[in-house]
């Protein structure tokens, strides 16, 4: 496998594995202003930059005296330049105090040194990388100094020949110095025409790590750069782009590099892996949209499958269109009415391979609706978890008459109609629609249970706190207002289980913001203030885990006293849930070891493992056993 060239920043590596590195090129866009300057980083840090980056300069070792004397004896654009630098420049103390601005905002500082002197300077600030200025990537007495340092170095290539490119990065390497090249065009800004990103393929061919400093109008182009493979976007910033000066044209205001950074992150989560996965809701279209093998007429058991005995509908819960040729001529071991779906078990002639549950000394169990109640308990499951829609908290239930010796679980509805149930919301009337509907759901289990007699049952809650299209600022009034709602339920000696939930869930087919119940400290806070056990989601806490860049063990250990049920499944990304037992990231040696801590209850929760017979639940509980541990 090709290694993936990378360069580390104060611990940051960069790289096309990794986030995008974004430098807001604040440059001399202060206009001699340290105020301005402060400024410009509380702007850039606001917007989610990684880095801000100043330019010094000390004109009198930059220029000849007699330059600096009579600019008229040079070309009359360095007239025009001159007094503009002069202006702009800052004193070394006033980078200091940039630099102390930088490190209580969380913003890494940058600057680039124009010359020795400014060289030297910047070093008693102890910067962690240093940016080389197109105009002096041909410098190699400068890029000799600044690789001396053992620092790694950003250089951009405008104004240079390739071969001038070729030569600097020759140069560099030999020095064995760590550095990134940045595809730029130095004009101010620069015409979308002369841009040339494909020349970006061009420095990958070097081996390093290539970026895009932006000089154009607008924030389309970065976008297309990270397409291209950009792993380092620098982008111009500042306060007013009507201001006096050469870059405030070129440059973004803070509006724009707030959206330029949002929509950054947005494209690279968007820009994914060389490899096909299914997002969420993709796993639910599935089985919403896609077709399934049925019976075209009424078949006994004993009967040959032929192709005029096929027909293909709606929705896809049964063998997939595409294994008719392994469906026809089999001999059917069942009766099949008129549209009954094919499963999987009249491919192997009904024999069903028996599950081994020996290893297992925790209760477990399966989730099921109530129109496969039936076939799921056929597994002998010590519980049942009935996930309810809106509608089954009314659906008619004919007890047994021997009660089922399983547990009951019920998960409370997450929406009615097309209105999630919401007991944070901060709209009354969507609040008291919840509030009633988990009353109901309450009520509907008390009169199930007698025909469950394995123990108390359980109501597992989604307790609220989404948003559809920003996430919500104030979490802590939902905090509040979802305990209110606690208070105001009558749980009639049920265990009531909040769970929680992912960051980037799929509701009524659209991703939301999880806003609250998706850390850890907020499952610890809500479960004390309501004395609630809690439900853990392993895929929702290890995408959690995933969205913040945090350990999934740590926030096991933290909301471990509370944890009561489980939901097992694995998970990729942020909003890959619901996966099979090690087709994600869960690292199950670690967290299983660490939940074997506790007792409880658990279902595997993969998506669409009702299906086929609970085919997909029947993997799980075969691996999860492997473990030895559940």
């Amino acid at each position: 496998m090709t290694k993936i060239p990378s360069i580390s920043i104060a611990g940051r590596r960069v790289s096309e594995e990794d986030p995008c590195f974004v430098i807001a090129e604040a440059g001399v866009n202060h206009n001699g202003s340290l105020d301005m300057a402060l400024q410009l980083v509380d702007v850039a840090a606001d917007a989610g930059a990684d880095a801000v980056k100043f330019q010094k300069r000390d004109i009198s070792s930059l220029y000849p005296t007699e330059l600096l004397d009579d600019p008229n004896k040079a070309e009359w654009a360095f007239q025009y330049l001159l007094p503009i630098l002069k202006q702009s420049e800052l004193e070394i103390d006033a980078f200091a105090e940039i630099k102390k601005r930088c490190q209580e905002r969380g913003i890494m500082f940058l600057c680039t040194p124009w010359d020795a002197r400014s060289f030297e300077q910047l070093e008693e600030l102890d910067i962690p990388a240093f940016k080389v200025s197109s105009a002096d990537l041909i410098n190699l007495p400068l890029l000799e100094t600044l690789a001396a340092t053992g620092k790694p170095l950003i250089l951009s290539t405008g104004m240079a020949t390739q071969h001038e490119i070729e030569v600097s990065v020759d140069h560099l390497k030999k020095l064995g110095t760590d550095f990134a090249l940045l595809h730029c065009v130095s004009t101010y800004p620069a015409p979308f025409e002369s841009l040339n990103l494909r020349f970006m393929a061009t420095l990958r061919d070097f081996g390093v790590p290539v970026g895009y400093s932006s000089h154009e109008r607008g924030i389309a182009i970065p976008l297309l750069a990270l397409g291209l493979g950009a792993c380092i976007i620098e982008k111009h910033l500042t306060l007013d782009r009507t201001l006096p000066g050469p870059d405030h044209p070129a440059s973004l205001e803070p509006s724009g590099l707030s959206k330029l950074i949002r929509d950054i992150r947005h494209a690279e989560i968007a820009l994914g892996k060389p490899e096909k996965l299914l997002s969420a809701m993709e796993r639910l279209n599935r089985q919403l949209l896609r077709k399934s093998l049925v019976a075209a007429q009424d078949l006994a058991s004993g009967t040959v499958v032929t192709k005029d005995m096929v027909s293909v509908k709606g929705p896809g819960k049964g063998l997939s269109p595409q294994q008719i040729g392994d469906l026809l001529g089999t001999k059917l071991s069942r009766t099949v009415k008129k549209e009954d779906f094919f499963t999987l078990n009249d491919l192997t002639g009904g024999k069903k391979t028996a599950l081994d549950t020996s290893m297992l000394v925790r209760p477990w169990g399966f989730k099921a609706r109530f129109h496969d109640l039936a076939e799921i308990l056929e597994n002998k499951p010590p519980l049942v978890e009935l996930h309810f829609s809106d509608d089954d908290v009314d659906h008619p239930f004919e007890a047994p008459k021997v009660p089922h010796p399983q547990r009951l679980f019920v998960h409370a509805p997450e929406f009615s109609g097309s209105r999630l149930l919401d007991l944070c919301s901060e709209k009354d009337e969507v609040r008291e629609i919840a509030i009633d509907f988990l009353q109901r759901t309450i009520d509907k289990t008390v009169a199930l249970a007698p025909s469950f007699t394995g123990g108390t049952p359980g109501v597992v809650i989604h307790v609220g706190g989404m948003s559809m299209d920003e996430p919500v600022q104030n979490r802590d009034l939902l905090m509040r207002r979802a305990i209110d709602s606690l208070s105001r339920i009558d749980p009639k000696g049920l265990d009531l289980l909040p769970e929680n939930l992912p960051p980037r869930p799929w509701y009524l087919g659209g991703q939301w913001f999880q806003n609250l119940f998706i850390r850890p400290e907020e499952m610890v806070e809500f479960c004390a203030a309501t004395r609630l056990g809690m439900t853990l989601d392993i895929s929702h806490a290890q995408l959690y885990c995933n969205y913040s860049e945090s350990s999934l063990l740590s926030f096991v250990e933290l909301c471990l006293p509370q944890v009561k049920h489980l939901h097992l499944a694995d998970a990729q990304g942020v909003d890959g849930e619901g996966l099979q037992i090690g087709d994600g990231v869960v690292d199950w040696d670690t967290i299983l070891q660490k939940l074997s801590e506790k007792d409880f209850t658990w279902v595997p929760e993969i998506w669409s493992g009702h299906q086929n017979e609970a085919a997909g639940f029947l993997e799980a509980i075969e691996r999860l056993a492997a473990f030895d541990v559940l």
